[in-house]
């Protein structure tokens, strides 16, 4: 990555993780004071935030402003925070660790790791709620973000892939999982700035998101065969050990790592379609791919 990509990367992420802080300190306060204490726990445990970072940087190529954007962006920060609490649970994915911390049921106990994902999902969604009164782009913003984390989303991607555990190998299946579990939270980020630009890109964005999102699956796939824990911060090779339907399982290592080249190179042409200056997303595709080292 060049330096120019790794400061305006750190200018995002540190701008996002001011506003996130501030809202923790307003919003995530409670009574009893362990809900809010294990819902600020995971919300800011760290993390690349790479769902705000997008949001801000095609805001940025589209023409919206960062304060238009940043209750969304820390809408889907609660919801995706909401997601990795209960994929921790050993009733999901069942790992004690989250970037390099105990998982939240681990320090809080499983009641409260529900609870602390439901207080952050409602969360979200109250922050939501809140901004559509300012008009009718805030209210399809809002409704975008919302089924992308739903049943039609993240949340039935999630439900396939416990379905699927141990189930002969499908490509249908598989695509579904990637799409839903992984992509619509990031198409959510890319595909909100131009609800404000009078949806300019809409469908370009949408492919780039189902794109990334295939590609970011792809490579935590390969990564749970080949990473190290003192990297990803989470458990190795539970992927095979659970028998989950992942792409290493369905095409190999050996063509899992030619398809991160094609599906890359798919995100790049969708890119070339965009006006304005696209140099951070073209970055951002080759920092995915640069989680394989």
């Amino acid at each position: 990555m060049s330096k120019q990509f790794d400061e305006k990367y750190a200018e995002y992420l540190n701008y996002f993780n001011v506003e996130l802080e501030k809202y923790c300190r307003e919003s995530l306060t409670t009574k009893p004071e362990i809900l809010g204490e294990s819902m600020r726990y995971s919300v800011l445990l760290g993390g690349k935030r790479i769902r705000p970072v997008l949001m801000l940087a095609v805001g940025d190529i589209v023409g919206v402003p960062r304060e238009k954007l940043i209750p969304f962006a820390i809408a889907l920060e609660l919801i995706h925070t909401y997601s990795l609490i209960h994929d921790d649970l050993p009733e999901m994915d069942d790992d004690d660790y989250r970037r390099g911390k105990p998982s939240n049921h681990k320090v809080y106990g499983q009641g409260n790791a529900v609870l602390a994902g439901d207080g952050l999902l409602n969360s979200a969604y109250s922050l939501l709620f809140s901004q559509c009164f300012n008009g009718k782009e805030y209210v399809s913003a809002a409704k975008y973000i919302c089924d992308c984390a739903g049943i039609a989303g993240m949340i039935a991607g999630q439900s396939a892939d416990l379905l699927y555990e141990k189930a002969s190998s499908d490509e249908d299946n598989l695509n579904f999982i990637y799409e839903n579990k992984t992509a619509k939270l990031i198409k959510a980020a890319v595909v909100t700035p131009c609800i404000f630009n009078g949806v300019e890109y809409f469908g370009q964005l949408q492919s780039f998101g189902s794109y990334l999102g295939y590609l970011f699956q792809l490579t935590d796939d390969i990564l749970d065969v080949c990473g190290k824990f003192s990297d990803l911060g989470k458990s190795i090779g539970k992927d095979e050990a659970e028998g989950k339907l992942s792409a290493v399982r369905l095409y190999g290592l050996d063509e899992c790592k030619l398809r991160v080249d094609m599906v890359g190179d798919g995100c790049l042409k969708i890119i070339d379609g965009l006006n304005g200056d696209c140099s951070f997303l073209y970055e951002f595709v080759n920092f995915v791919k640069s989680r394989l080292g």
